[in-house]
C-alpha cells in the first residue's frame, strides 16, 4: 500500500538523485538559471526539460515572486501588489510552461504589503484576477501560497485573508497552496491554530509543500528554515483533515536524505486515517 504515490521535491538534489525518490519535479522557475535579465533564455530552459523528459519526471511549475534575499535575480522579482506589462508577461511565461509540460498547477506567491495596505490588497486582487483569466486561457490551475506570519510584510500569512482573497477573485484557475511549514510558523508551532487554519483553508487546497520548522522567528529567513518533517514542531497530523486531496506532496527540503526521512514522518502521520491504493 502507497500513503504518498504523489511525491514531489523542489529543489533537494539532481534530477539522477532523486529518481526513485519522487514522481514530480516543481520547476521553480528563479532558481533554474534560465533568465537573462528579464529575457527567457529558452536554449537553456530546453536543456533542462531534455533532462526532465528522460527521467519521466511529472512536474509542478512554482513562477517568480518577490524575495529579499540578494542571491534571487532581481530582474524576475515579482510583488504580485505591484505589476505592470512586464511583470505580466513574465508570469506568463510561467504558466504556458505548465501547459506545455503538462503541469497542471503553477504556484505563486500574494504580494507585499506595503505603506498603503489598502491600495496593495486591491491591486493584488485584480493582478491575481488578470493571472487566473491567463490560466484559464492555458488550461492551467494557480496555486496562491500562505506565506509565513513572522514575515509580516506579505500579504495572506492568515488562513482568513488567503481565503477571502481567493473568494474575492473568484475563479476556478485560482486555489491555494497550503505550505505547512509557513502555516506553523504564523502559528507559533501550535498544534490548535494549526488545526484551525487547515479547517479555514481546506475548501481552496489543491496543493501541498511540506517542511519542517521551530515554529518560531529567527534570524535566518524569519525562521522559515525548510527542514526535514519531524526536524521542528509541525504537526503533520493535521494533513488527516485533508482526507480528499489527491494532489502533490511537495517537500520543500534541501537533501534526498531529507525527502526519504520527511515522506517516512508524514506517512506515519496519515496511515490511520488516509490509505490510497
Amino acid at each position: 500500500m502507497c500513503l504518498l504515490p504523489n511525491v514531489g521535491s523542489s529543489f533537494a538534489g539532481p534530477l539522477t538523485d532523486l529518481k526513485g525518490h519522487v514522481r514530480f519535479i516543481e520547476l521553480y522557475i528563479p532558481k533554474m538559471g534560465i533568465y537573462n535579465g528579464s529575457g527567457l533564455e529558452t536554449e537553456k530552459l530546453e536543456k533542462i526539460l531534455d533532462k526532465i523528459s528522460t527521467y519521466n519526471f511529472k512536474c509542478t511549475v512554482h513562477a517568480p515572486y518577490s524575495a529579499q534575499n540578494p542571491k534571487y535575480p532581481l530582474a524576475i522579482n515579482i510583488d504580485t501588489a505591484r505589476m505592470g506589462e512586464r511583470e505580466f508577461a513574465i508570469m506568463e511565461e510561467s504558466i504556458a510552461l505548465a501547459n506545455r509540460i503538462g503541469a497542471q498547477i503553477v504556484v505563486l506567491h500574494p504580494g507585499r504589503v506595503g505603506p498603503d495596505k489598502r491600495k496593495a490588497y486591491s491591486s493584488m486582487v485584480k493582478n491575481l484576477q488578470t493571472l487566473a483569466s491567463i490560466a484559464e486561457d492555458y488550461g492551467i490551475t494557480l496555486g496562491l501560497e500562505n506565506k509565513e506570519g513572522t514575515d509580516p510584510s506579505n500579504f495572506c500569512c492568515e488562513a482568513e485573508e488567503l481565503s477571502r482573497t481567493i473568494e474575492a477573485v473568484n475563479s476556478v484557475h485560482l486555489k491555494a497552496t497550503f505550505d505547512i511549514g509557513h502555516a506553523n510558523l504564523t502559528c507559533g508551532g501550535n498544534s490548535d491554530k494549526l488545526r484551525a487554519f487547515v479547517q479555514t483553508l481546506q475548501k481552496h487546497i489543491i496543493h501541498l509543500h511540506l517542511h519542517d520548522n521551530s515554529g518560531l522567528w529567527t534570524e535566518k529567513f524569519d525562521g522559515d528554515e525548510h527542514m526535514a518533517p519531524g526536524k521542528g514542531c509541525t504537526d503533520f497530523s493535521v494533513l488527516k483533515l485533508l482526507s480528499g486531496y489527491r494532489g502533490v506532496y511537495n517537500l520543500e527540503v534541501y537533501s534526498v536524505d531529507d525527502i526519504c526521512s520527511g515522506k517516512e514522518i508524514i506517512e506515519n502521520s496519515l496511515k490511520s486515517d488516509m490509505i490510497i491504493p
